[in-house]
């Protein structure tokens, strides 16, 4: 597993247990990250007896050097081979101020080692550990098991699952999405409020659509940057019947807009394509979205911010691409499936097929000869995880709905992007979809990554987040404003 930070260590103490328990675990927990391929930070033997955390002024050492390594630590892991020292452990994390995500695990006991001179009582002092943390605001994750030994494969699984949370977190924390262009007229589902974003750490830079087009068209088809932009569009997908006039209008743009994302240090973009690029320049953008989103750098369409924001979400619980798509249509009478769909965006990771071609629908009212650029290609069977993150003007809150399903194989017969998708319960997701005032846009990721986005976005974000994991037997609940106070104000 490759992943960027790393992960600091307490290890608690609780002098009166045995020492060997605790050099035992130090071993254990080196030899586990380095497996898995994390960087570990935490107290040597030298610094505090054994390395471990018990007393105030060993909180101090660890607070210290986690605050020399704040720029690097994603998250902290505490380690309790024994009861542990609850104040010790709380105060660390309290004094290195890093406001990572932290995981807790405890050591089991055997059953024939419970005399005084053997045994951990990590399953009590684990819970007095939470207590303490959750008296000092400071939150945290838990393991599958209460307790669990380093080397049982659901613990290897649980960490894997916070790096992934720690990602989640720390990206969310930090990233820029750049708007291009405004929203158009007949989307305003996909409005949204920058200053809540803000509040979140979620960054928006704007600009005019008019001076990227503008820009774009004062390149040329000799130009050195465009060549190498057109070597790489046509290396990325078969240009099918794409026209070398369309070509070059697409990697003209294509320049521009890796520009501003490398001027603006951009993670992510949501651009106006519907319609003013194909009526003003006379392509789609979708192939250059497409590129984007495949090498990590999401891009939504029709100024989807939100949207685009969720696309990063995804990305980053499962270091794969994402897509932004319609709920687009029932398939059949199957109550679970449903039609994904959008013109030609989606990352490449999705469209083994891939095809430079046009956007029919959209040519209806553009003209298809200005629509070239869409992707066409159709998603095979793969697993999902959905997912939409929004914000929700009226209470001022960010919410979110995620779950889990699987991309089908069932016959699917029309153009552009598009994909079966088999959700269980369904009905009930559209429903709260509905009532809640969600987007059409949802994202879909090839994962299974709920948990992991579920701990991140609910837990640490502290965002509403609805999960669906499995068939309920009510209808989820529903969050709608006050309609008496919204009609007063």
């Amino acid at each position: 597993m490759n992943m960027k930070g790393s992960i600091g260590v307490i290890i608690g103490n609780r002098d009166f247990f045995p020492d060997r328990l605790v050099a035992e675990a130090r071993v254990e927990i080196v030899d586990l990250l380095k497996k898995m391929n994390i960087n570990g930070i935490m107290l040597d033997t030298e610094a505090t007896k054994l390395g471990g955390v018990e007393t105030f002024q060993d909180a101090q050492k660890c607070a210290a050097l986690f605050r020399a390594h704040r720029d690097e630590i994603i998250g902290v892991l505490v380690i309790l081979p024994n009861f542990g020292d609850e104040r010790g452990i709380a105060e660390t994390l309290k004094l290195a101020d890093l406001n990572v995500p932290v995981l807790i695990q405890g050591y089991p006991d055997d059953l024939d080692k419970l005399d005084v001179a053997r045994r951990r009582d990590s399953w009590c002092g684990k819970i007095s550990a939470c207590n303490n943390l959750y008296q000092f605001g400071i939150k945290y994750t838990l393991t599958t098991k209460h307790v669990v030994h380093p080397t049982d494969p659901s613990f290897v699984k649980d960490l894997n699952d916070f790096v992934a949370v720690c990602r989640v977190t720390k990206g969310l924390r930090n990233v820029r999405i750049g708007a291009i262009g405004a929203r158009p007229g007949g989307f305003n589902t996909v409005r949204y409020s920058e200053k809540i974003l803000q509040r979140n750490g979620i960054s928006v830079v704007t600009v005019d659509l008019s001076e990227i087009l503008g820009h774009a068209n004062k390149l040329t088809a000799h130009d050195g940057k465009v060549k190498e932009r057109l070597d790489k569009i046509t290396s990325y997908a078969s240009r099918g019947r794409t026209p070398d006039d369309a070509l070059i209008q697409m990697a003209k743009l294509d320049v521009v807009l890796n520009d501003f994302i490398q001027a603006n240090a951009l993670d992510a973009t949501a651009i106006q394509c519907w319609t003013s690029v194909q009526q003003n320049y006379g392509c789609n953008v979708c192939t250059s979205m497409s590129m984007m989103s495949e090498n990590m750098m999401p891009s939504g369409c029709e100024v989807d911010v939100t949207g685009t924001l969720s696309m990063y979400a995804l990305q980053l619980a499962s270091g794969s691409p994402s897509a932004l798509v319609d709920w687009n249509n029932n398939y059949a009478n199957d109550d679970n499936k449903c039609v994904l769909f959008h013109c030609g965006n989606w990352a490449k990771s999705f469209l083994p097929d891939i095809e430079i071609a046009t956007a029919p629908i959209l040519g209806t009212s553009v003209g298809e000869e200005n629509t070239w650029g869409a992707l066409d290609g159709r998603t095979p069977a793969m697993p999902l995880t959905y997912g939409r993150i929004s914000t929700d003007d009226p209470r001022g809150v960010m919410k979110a709905y995620i779950g889990e399903g699987r991309l089908t194989d069932d016959t699917l017969k029309t153009f552009g992007n598009r994909a079966v998708a088999e959700i269980p319960n369904l009905q009930n997701l559209m429903q709260y979809i509905c009532r809640n005032g969600f987007e059409h846009h949802v994202v879909m990721n090839a994962s299974k990554t709920a948990g992991i986005l579920k701990e991140a976005l609910g837990n640490y974000m502290g965002w509403e987040v609805q999960v669906f994991d499995e068939p309920a037997q009510q209808p989820y609940p529903t969050r709608v404003p006050d309609r008496e106070l919204v009609s007063q104000n």
